[in-house]
C-alpha cells in the first residue's frame, strides 16, 4: 500500500506511531488483511451460526459503503447505528468510514426519548437499526420535528440494509482523509446526565489498538476475542472489533444480553483466548460458580473495565478459575484503557500503571499537581483523545484543556506508580471535613460473603452533615435485617477509619446502572 499506512517505530523500547499523509483508517483495519494473506481466515463468528472471512468482510464493507452513498448521504454526514453485535455492525461501521461518512454507534438498550435526543442532537442523515429495536426507534422518530432522510432496519424487509448491500457494487475506493480528520462518534453512557457525542479521529483506533491491545494485552493473530461488553460501548468496540482487526485475529459476537450462563456457554463453544468483562459480571459469575462449573480452559487472560475491580473479586476469581483479570480504566473520550495492570505487573485493587502513549496528571482544584499519595482530579493526555464534544463547546472547553482531558475521576498515585481509584469527582464524600472515597467503603463491604454488590453515596444526617450510606444487593435477600446490619457495621470497623463507616444500610434488589454496567450513583442520591 502506498497510502493510508501506519508506521510503528520502536526506539529504545518506546513505540511511536506515524501516519501517511493520506489516511483512511478502514484501509489498515479492513483492506490490509487481503494483502497480507488472510482472505480465507474467519474473522467473525456469532452465536447465530454466522461466519465471516476477512475477504467476506472486505467485500461487504465495500458494498455497504456504496449502499450508503447510493442513498445520497454526503461526506461527513452522520449515520446512527442502533445495531446489535452482529456482522452488519462491522459492515455499517467500516463501510461508512471508508465512504467518508461518520458512523455513530448507539447504546441498543436506550428508550425512545434517549434515541430522540441523540438523533436530534447528531443531525444525522440516516438511522440504521436491528429489527429488535424497531419499537423504540419508531417511537423516537415520532417525537422528532424533522425525521432523518433515511431510516431502515438491517434486515427483514425490502429496502433493508441487507438488501441494499446485496445490490451495491463490491468496489469502493477509500475516501481521502487524514489521521486527524473526524472519523466516528460515540455517545457517552450518560451516567451523570444527558449523553454527549464524542468526536473521534481516524488515528484514535490505531493508537488504542497498538498501545493497549498490543503493548499491554499482547494480542496476536492467533487470538480469539470475546467481549461481554457490547460493541456500542467504547470498551467493547476495542475488545470485540478494533483489537482483533488490528492484528488479524478473530472475534466472537453474542447478540443478546450477557448472563453468567450465556457467557460460560459462549466460552465453551467458541473457545476464546481473551475474555473481556466488567466487575458486576465477574461477581455474578463467581456466584454461579459456587454451584455450577464452567470450562474456561481456552482463556489465557481476562480483562475488566467500566468500574474499578475490587481486590476481593480479583482474588476470588483467580482462586476459583486460575485466571488473572487485568483491571484498567478507560473512557469514551479516550476510546479505551489508558491505565492498566499487566500480566507481569499486577497490584490488586488498583488500576495499574500508565499504558504506553499516555500521560497522567493528578491535580487539585487549582489545576496544580498533588504529591504522590494524595488524591486529586485525574487528567490524561494521549493520541486517542476525542477532538471535542459535538454541539457542546462549553463542556469541551471545560473538559479538554490544552491537550489534557479531565476524566472526572478522583485518583491517587502511590510511591510505586500504581493508580488507585477513589471515585468520581462528584461521588467523593467530605465527611467530618475529610475527603472520603465511596469505592474504598464499597470494596470493604463486598468482601463480606453475604454481599453481592454495593454502592455508597453521601446522605445528610439530621444536622445536615454528609455521611456515607450503603445500598447493598445480597446473595440471599432473605438475609436482610437488623442482625446483618450490625454484622456489616462490625465488618467495616475492622478496616475503615471511623468517619468512613456507613451510617445507613439499605438492602435493595438491584442497583441502578447504565447499559454498560456503570453504577449510577446520582440516582441513589436523588
Amino acid at each position: 500500500m502506498q497510502d493510508h499506512t501506519v508506521e510503528i517505530d520502536v526506539l529504545r523500547g518506546n513505540e511511536a506511531l506515524s501516519f501517511a499523509p493520506v489516511f483512511n483508517v478502514a484501509v489498515p483495519f479492513i483492506d490490509r488483511h487481503l494483502l497480507e494473506g488472510r482472505a480465507d481466515k474467519v474473522v467473525i463468528r456469532t452465536n447465530r451460526g454466522v461466519e465471516v472471512t476477512y475477504a467476506g468482510l472486505a467485500e461487504n464493507v465495500n458494498r455497504c459503503g456504496n449502499a450508503l452513498l447510493d442513498l445520497s448521504i454526503e461526506p461527513g454526514e452522520r449515520v446512527i447505528m442502533i445495531i446489535k453485535d452482529c456482522a452488519e455492525f462491522f459492515y455499517c461501521f467500516w463501510g461508512a468510514i471508508k465512504a467518508g461518512l461518520i458512523p455513530v454507534p448507539v447504546n441498543t438498550l436506550l428508550r425512545a426519548k434517549d434515541y430522540a435526543y441523540i438523533i436530534g442532537d447528531s443531525g444525522c442523515a440516516a438511522v440504521i437499526y436491528s429489527p429488535e429495536f424497531s419499537g423504540e426507534v419508531e417511537a423516537a422518530l415520532d417525537q422528532l420535528d424533522v425525521r432523518p432522510p433515511h431510516c431502515l432496519p438491517t434486515e427483514g424487509v425490502d429496502g433493508s440494509l441487507q438488501t441494499l448491500i446485496a445490490a451495491a457494487s463490491a468496489d469502493l475506493k477509500p475516501a481521502p482523509a487524514t489521521a486527524e480528520d473526524d472519523c466516528f462518534w460515540l455517545y457517552s453512557s450518560g451516567s451523570t446526565g444527558s449523553p454527549k457525542g464524542t468526536v473521534h479521529c481516524h488515528r484514535d483506533m490505531v493508537v488504542a489498538s497498538q498501545f493497549y491491545g498490543v503493548q499491554v494485552l499482547g494480542i496476536q493473530e492467533q487470538d480469539v476475542c470475546f467481549s461481554a461488553a457490547k460493541l456500542f460501548f467504547a470498551y467493547g468496540l476495542g475488545n470485540g472489533m478494533t483489537f482483533p482487526l488490528w492484528v488479524g485475529a478473530s472475534t466472537v459476537l453474542y447478540d443478546a444480553r450477557p448472563t453468567p450462563q450465556s457467557v460460560s456457554e459462549t466460552i465453551e463453544q467458541f473457545k476464546p483466548t481473551l475474555y473481556y468483562g466488567v466487575p458486576t459480571l465477574y461477581a455474578a459469575q463467581l456466584q454461579v460458580f459456587e454451584t455450577e462449573s464452567s470450562d474456561l480452559s481456552s482463556v489465557r487472560l481476562c480483562v475488566s473495565a467500566g468500574e474499578a475491580l475490587p481486590a476481593d473479586i480479583f482474588n476470588r476469581w483467580r482462586h476459583k478459575t486460575g485466571l488473572t483479570i487485568l483491571d484498567g480504566i478507560g473512557s469514551t473520550e479516550l476510546l479505551h484503557i489508558f491505565i492498566s495492570n499487566r500480566i507481569d505487573d499486577i497490584k490488586p485493587g488498583t488500576s495499574g500503571r500508565m499504558v504506553p502513549g499516555y500521560e497522567a496528571r493528578i491535580v487539585d482544584d487549582s489545576s496544580e499537581e498533588v504529591p504522590d499519595g494524595e488524591s486529586g482530579q485525574l487528567w490524561i493526555r494521549g493520541g486517542s483523545t476525542a477532538r471535542c464534544y459535538w454541539n457542546n463547546p462549553e463542556k469541551t472547553a471545560k473538559t479538554m484543556v490544552n491537550g489534557w482531558l479531565d476524566t472526572g475521576d478522583t485518583y491517587l498515585k502511590d510511591n510505586e506508580g500504581y493508580f488507585h481509584y477513589c471515585g468520581r469527582n462528584d461521588d467523593m464524600l467530605k465527611v467530618g471535613g475529610i475527603w472520603c472515597s465511596p469505592f474504598e467503603i464499597e470494596a470493604k463491604l463486598v468482601e463480606h460473603p453475604k454481599v453481592l454488590e454495593v454502592a455508597v453515596v453521601g446522605r445528610a444526617d439530621t444536622a445536615g452533615l454528609i455521611k456515607p450510606e450503603a445500598h447493598i444487593v445480597l446473595h440471599d435477600p432473605a438475609a436482610a435485617g437488623d442482625a446483618l446490619t450490625a454484622e456489616l457495621l462490625a465488618h467495616c470497623k475492622q478496616g475503615l477509619a471511623p468517619y468512613k463507616y456507613p451510617r445507613w444500610f439499605q438492602f435493595v434488589g438491584e442497583l441502578p446502572k447504565t447499559a454498560t454496567g456503570k453504577i449510577q450513583r446520582f440516582k441513589l442520591r436523588s
